[in-house]
């Protein structure tokens, strides 16, 4: 192992190379070498004409990232789990600038893991029936992009996909602290993501592992216990830039994300009664005693709220597909790290968990549901944010909530004497005819008997044999103007109809964990 400048690993990048990195957000990136990745493009032309591979969204919705990559020339294709935080890559897809596909976020991880021992890729049932499935679009995200790497395959009967893993020319990696032969630990990061398994990948195929981390120990100072990656996998390292190197996103270090302390949570503060707490306390009634689950980011996130405003969160487990186990989830720029998580796993071993049906319960937000019942949260005109792990969970969990408003856009609600008022309509309808792109096929979902339902502020509807049945409706709302005349979808009304439960709406905490105890 070669202690080396952030400005020397560059130059080992060569042109037409295939290069996987390591990231969840803003966790565990390598953001002084990426960055200065992409100042050598701008100056030089070099590296160009790249081919970019990671699992989960990387980045901040706007500079950081994998968004250092979003420059004509410098890329010619991508394979990445989800785009929403790099809209400078978005953009060269959208102009079919470059090859671009989207691949499930737990097979991108799986697939690194195929590389290091040199196998030809990943045999899944995730993503079957949804745009991945190349009976659809092949995860093919614009016309420049012609190859297939996603097959159906049919196995004993039963129908898998398969997806090609390719091999690596380069790994960008990132880890706490580095030894003088090169073990790498990761004791100050939030997540551990696939790091072992992108060296392997790179070191499979001859090529090179390029560490960034934090600070340096002496040679045989590390608890061998801790090394997350073996020195004989490590090529290169850099010493990041201080004012790059930070834990997530939103913090520079918080030492409840690694189990250094363990934080507090009496003082999380309860939700106001707005749409959010409506739709998280739907979604808390879901909820079991002891269940393992998981919250998607945005809506769902405040369902944790929830189960600690009413008393029971301490009897769930609930984990994030970045690794943790249990503890709460971080929201927002540190999204993937978790507060005072009982485990933390590698990103392709937390998938595991949910491809093999470990999930009790997941709660994932709505973005554009159709008449079939089918969702897409994953492309919308020129906007493309990817389905990151969306389609793992759905497939794989044992139940699925999906949650948010029935509308968008310009939405304004309020409660009074325990009704629900809408005092703006959103511009845009949420329930269509047919969704611009299948993320979750429901079709599928009703070939496994899994039970799935749809939470809004003001409407719940079940999928059933034939497509949405509305089964609840707010107190104060009128079925006709502000639910059914709001969809474009097609659905049917149970003959059962039934107002959702008064305690949403009131101020005080809803009794839930009374509740649980009787499940």
């Amino acid at each position: 192992m070669k202690i080396i400048t952030k400005e020397e690993a560059i130059k080992l990048i060569q042109d037409d190379t295939f290069v996987a990195m390591t990231g969840f957000v803003g966790c565990d990136h390598p953001e002084s070498i990426t960055s200065a990745c992409e100042e050598s493009f701008l100056a030089s032309g070099h590296p160009k004409d790249l081919t970019i591979q990671f699992s989960a969204g990387i980045g901040d919705g706007k500079t950081k990232g994998s968004n250092h990559f979003g420059n004509a020339g410098m890329i010619r294709r991508i394979i990445g789990g989800h785009y929403g935080l790099a809209p400078r890559l978005g953009e060269l897809v959208s102009n079919n600038q470059v090859e671009a596909y989207n691949i499930p976020q737990g097979i991108v991880s799986h697939l690194h893991r195929a590389a290091a021992g040199k196998k030809p890729g990943v045999l899944s049932k995730v993503g079957l029936k949804t745009f991945i499935d190349p009976r659809l679009e092949g995860g093919k995200l614009n016309t420049k992009t012609t190859e297939d790497i996603v097959k159906l395959m049919n196995i004993d009967g039963e129908e898998f996909l398969f997806y090609k893993a390719f091999p690596v020319d380069v790994a960008l990696i990132r880890a706490s602290t580095t030894d003088e032969n090169g073990n790498l630990t990761m004791e100050r990061e939030a997540v551990y993501c696939e790091a072992l398994a992108i060296a392997g990948a790179a070191k499979a195929n001859n090529g090179i592992v390029i560490a960034e981390v934090e600070r340096v120990a002496g040679k045989g100072s590390l608890d061998p216990r801790t090394i997350k990656v073996p020195g004989v996998l490590v090529d290169y390292v850099v010493v990041g830039d201080a004012g790059l190197f930070n834990q997530t996103g939103g913090e520079y270090y918080n030492p409840s994300y690694n189990g250094e302390v363990k934080m507090p949570l009496g003082a999380i503060k309860p939700l106001a009664l707005t749409e959010r707490k409506i739709i998280a306390r739907r979604a808390a009634m879901e909820l079991k005693p002891h269940c393992r689950a998981n919250l998607g980011i945005g809506m769902p996130e405040g369902v944790a709220a929830i189960a600690a405003e009413e008393g029971f969160g301490d009897t769930l487990t609930m984990t994030v597909e970045s690794g943790g186990i249990g503890g709460v989830p971080a929201a927002g720029a540190s999204f993937g790290a978790t507060i005072n998580a009982e485990a933390m796993l590698g990103q392709a071993e937390m998938f595991d968990f949910y491809d093999g049906g470990n999930l009790d319960i997941t709660c994932l937000g709505i973005a554009q549901v159709d008449s079939k019942g089918n969702l897409n949260v994953s492309k919308f005109g020129p906007k493309i944010p990817g389905c990151g792990g969306f389609i793992n969970i759905s497939q794989n969990a044992k139940k699925i909530v999906f949650c948010g408003t029935l509308t968008a856009g310009g939405l304004k609600i309020k409660v009074e004497d325990g009704k629900l008022v809408i005092d703006k309509e959103g511009r845009s309808k949420k329930f269509v005819e047919n969704v611009e792109q299948v993320t979750f096929s429901a079709e599928y979902a009703r070939s496994i008997n899994q039970p799935v339902i749809y939470i809004t502020e003001r409407a719940v509807f079940r999928l059933e044999e034939n497509g949405l049945v509305l089964t609840e409706i707010a107190p104060g709302v009128d079925l006709q103007h502000d639910v059914l005349d709001q969809l474009d979808a097609t659905v049917a009304v149970s003959p059962d109809l039934k107002l959702m439960d008064a305690r949403i709406f009131m101020d005080n905490p809803m009794g839930l964990s009374a509740d649980m105890s009787n499940k």
